[in-house]
């Protein structure tokens, strides 16, 4: 994977800003990865994030006269997380029916090198429940928990790609977790038995 420094980033940008297509597809090497696994962990099917990926970064692309500094990353993850939550709420008005196998599921992220058939089921169970719960959460604790949980971003980096105070940022992820919690105990026989009540 190729790593900018912020200087060449900036600079990229600026090409950017000035038409040049090269520059651009720079950016998004760098940035497509991140971005896609947000999305996809936002509307929990494949081939939708792949399309409200090229989505956003088309958009970031018309947008470049927009960005007015700070995280880069940030500014294309609130661009993507628009373009997310507007598929969502399409979606809610209109749900369509997805292949199984598009669908994500969190334990098909989770990699465990055990040869225990029985383990290797219950944490597949694990990541279904996972999934599940993580789905019934409103979009913006969603969001957040994806952002600073799943994908280990800082809280700062959250907040200004959700256009929130951090304070907000970690309001959400307390709920998030709080209903993530209770949404998991209801199925204790899938938990290690050290986070059984």
């Amino acid at each position: 994977m190729l790593i900018l420094t912020t200087f060449d980033e900036q600079r990229l940008i600026q090409l950017t800003r000035d038409g040049d297509y090269d520059a651009f597809n720079r950016l998004v090497i760098e940035h497509q990865d991140a971005v896609f696994g947000v999305v996809v962990r936002m509307v929990r099917n494949r081939a939708t994030a792949e399309d409200i990926t090229q989505d956003a970064f088309i958009s970031a692309f018309r947008k470049m006269s927009s960005y007015r500094g700070g995280i880069f990353r940030a500014w294309l993850f609130r661009i993507a997380k628009n373009a997310a939550l507007d598929h969502l709420r399409k979606m809610a008005r209109r749900p369509e029916t997805s292949i199984d196998e598009d669908i994500v599921y969190f334990s098909e992220t989770v990699q465990d090198d055990s040869a225990d058939p029985l383990a290797d089921a219950l944490n597949s169970e694990l990541g279904r429940l996972i999934e599940h719960c993580l789905g019934g959460l409103s979009d913006d604790h969603r969001f957040a928990m994806v952002m600073v949980d799943v994908e280990g971003y800082q809280y700062d980096e959250a907040a200004e790609s959700i256009g929130v105070s951090i304070g907000t940022v970690k309001s959400r992820l307390n709920r998030a977790r709080a209903r993530m919690r209770d949404c998991v105990q209801q199925e204790p026989e899938l938990l290690p038995a050290s986070m059984r009540l």
